[in-house]
């Protein structure tokens, strides 16, 4: 007769609390920031604190603007901060989308555009397709059918410009995501 052995798992409630013991491999300093973090304050105003970059960075931005259909801009800007699950900046561009008239269907099927082709126009769906490849370039760079697709629906200067305004999203969606910034809080009107 064959005997089974049953093993089970250690007992997790006997297990230490590891949760309210301070890491001693963290510095002191990082250590105390994020205490600070932790406790509600927040985390630096980037603005204040490079405002030569900052404004650096929205001159990029009202360059790459230049010449762009705005809902366009919009949809672009909306895709990226999907894909970088930015709140804060998707919550800013779904607003600015509205206040230039798109319409509600349009911006619900934005992170679906795939699925829902016939809401976007091939001009559209091309700028969306390299948003996608250029947030995401790691995953497998930009596909040349990507690109040339792209390259088919702009002429070079505005496929320049589109480029250029998914580079600032994506350094927009950095920012708001590293500085903790909070959906719903848009700072350009306070």
């Amino acid at each position: 007769m064959t005997t089974n052995t049953i093993t089970t798992a250690p007992d997790v409630t006997t297990a230490p609390d590891v949760t309210s013991a301070p890491d001693t491999t963290l510095a002191p300093e990082v250590t105390a920031a994020i205490a600070a973090v932790e406790a509600g304050r927040t985390r630096l105003d980037f603005a204040k604190a490079a405002p030569k970059v900052f404004r650096a960075i929205i001159g990029f931005d009202a360059a790459a603007r230049q010449g762009l259909d705005p809902a366009l801009v919009e949809l672009i800007q909306i895709r990226a901060s999907h894909l970088n699950h930015c709140a804060y900046c998707l919550h800013m561009h779904t607003n600015d989308a509205r206040k230039a008239g798109e319409s509600e269907d349009r911006l619900h099927m934005v992170a679906v555009w795939r699925e829902a082709r016939h809401f976007f126009t091939p001009r559209e769906q091309a700028a969306l397709a390299l948003t996608e490849a250029v947030t995401l370039v790691a995953d497998g760079g930009v596909p040349d059918t990507v690109y040339a697709e792209a390259a088919a629906h702009f002429e070079e200067e505005e496929l320049a410009h589109v480029l250029a305004l998914i580079l600032t999203i994506n350094t927009w969606n950095r920012v708001a995501l590293s500085t903790g910034k909070v959906a719903g809080t848009d700072e350009r009107q306070g």
